[in-house]
């Protein structure tokens, strides 16, 4: 896990859309998207549900996107 998935999983989660937010941290949408995909592999859950359009933070995203504000936060 490192600071810069989390940062990409906050991103995705403000704006509800990876097109978006990966415009808005400066990297292209395949790069983006697999670092987040990454992170919920590492994890072992799901973060987002991409059946939906737009997408949904999970339950359990809820709560990782809770701690990511924190440790970004205390990170910076």
């Amino acid at each position: 896990m490192t600071i810069t998935q989390l940062k990409y999983t906050l991103s995705v989660a403000e704006y509800g859309n990876f097109t978006t937010a990966s415009e808005r941290c400066f990297v292209t949408q395949p790069t983006l998207s697999m670092q987040v995909q990454k992170l919920e592999e590492q994890l072992n859950i799901k973060i987002f549900d991409r059946s939906k359009k737009p997408i949904q933070i999970t339950g359990v995203g809820e709560k990782i996107v809770i701690q990511a504000k924190k440790i970004v936060a205390e990170a910076e």
